[in-house]
């Protein structure tokens, strides 16, 4: 497993000055509000996104004070769009810790998020920088699109892998991608740097989603959602694509008629676990993995060699062999 600090140690002072950013950050005079807040710092994760953001400036110049303001901006927009799904998932749980909306309620959870959403687009707006307002906006857009795309497409039980790469480009892949360019761009690093960037993190955002995928297929209580939740949601992911496109075809017809019926019950759902398993599923998510993940390398790799180049490529491998 990767050595976390390792990752952390070439922007180790903004990384500590961001976790104190926030703290100060997230605060509002309103008690109600404010216990909700409390409540969303307590499920608080691992910060990588705002850590991307700080490598990547690191990695292309010097970080300014509109990069220490950007790493707060995304992660209280990531908290936001956990917060919305909480309630339009109906989750109840995120990383081991209740989610707001099972310890208040819908109400206060969709108004909070409300609330963080109003101050990532003030914050950006005091950055006095046009391109990351519009990075922060585009981002807002396509997050929105992507979850509507992943509710249409299990509504519709899409088994098309362009839609769902098209889904998970918008859903996951674009904060990330929104990280590695807004890091470049407060820096003011060349456009052509920039571009590569916005790759490179969409390329990251690939590997997080497809490996969160594999973990739907795994019984391990460190992940922090249950085995087979996204099947039971009716979510097709890539594992089960790739079984359901490559199994004989009445076979293949069998489990369909179980998604498209949403028969889940924990014998049908354990069931097509190991379909997507016996059919090569996992391997196939694998091997797309680490495809992504040497497309990332490759355009990190001729950045100049510095610590924090090297973080880029540590936090590469750590998106593809993370345990959670």
């Amino acid at each position: 497993m990767i050595d976390r600090p390792q990752i952390v140690t070439p922007v180790a002072p903004e990384f500590e000055q961001f976790k104190e950013d926030l703290s100060t950050v997230l605060y509002s005079e309103a008690p109600l509000l404010q216990s909700a807040i409390e409540q969303v710092l307590r499920s608080n994760g691992k910060h990588i996104r705002p850590l991307l953001l700080l490598l990547t400036a690191k990695a292309c110049g010097n970080p300014t004070k509109i990069t220490q303001m950007a790493a707060v901006i995304i992660e209280v927009l990531h908290t936001t769009t956990l917060i919305h799904d909480d309630v339009v998932d109906e989750t109840k749980q995120r990383r081991g810790v209740a989610s707001l909306n099972a310890v208040f309620d819908n109400r206060i959870a969709v108004l909070t998020g409300d609330y963080m959403l109003a101050g990532t687009i003030l914050r950006a707006a005091e950055t006095g920088n046009i391109t990351i307002i519009k990075i922060i906006a585009k981002v807002c857009r396509e997050l929105s699109e992507g979850e509507l795309m992943q509710i249409d497409n299990a509504e519709k039980h899409t088994v098309n892998e362009d839609d769902y790469l098209k889904m998970i480009n918008k859903k996951t892949a674009s904060l990330f991608s929104a990280c590695s360019e807004i890091g470049a761009v407060s820096v003011n690093a060349p456009i052509e740097t920039i571009k590569k960037c916005h790759l490179f993190g969409k390329y990251l955002g690939y590997c997080f989603q497809i490996k969160d995928d594999i973990f739907d297929y795994y019984d391990d209580l460190n992940i922090g959602k249950p085995t087979g939740n996204d099947i039971r949601e009716g979510k097709i992911t890539l594992p089960l694509l790739y079984a359901l496109k490559t199994a004989p075809e009445k076979e293949s017809t069998h489990y369909m008629k179980i998604i498209t019926q949403q028969d889940f019950t924990p014998e049908n759902v354990s069931a097509l676990i190991v379909f997507a398993k016996r059919h090569g599923g996992i391997e196939y998510a694998e091997k797309q993995l680490k495809k992504y993940k040497q497309k990332a390398n490759e355009i990190i790799n001729n950045f100049p060699e510095s610590e924090a180049r090297n973080g880029l490529l540590l936090l590469a491998d750590y998106f593809t062999k993370r345990a959670n």
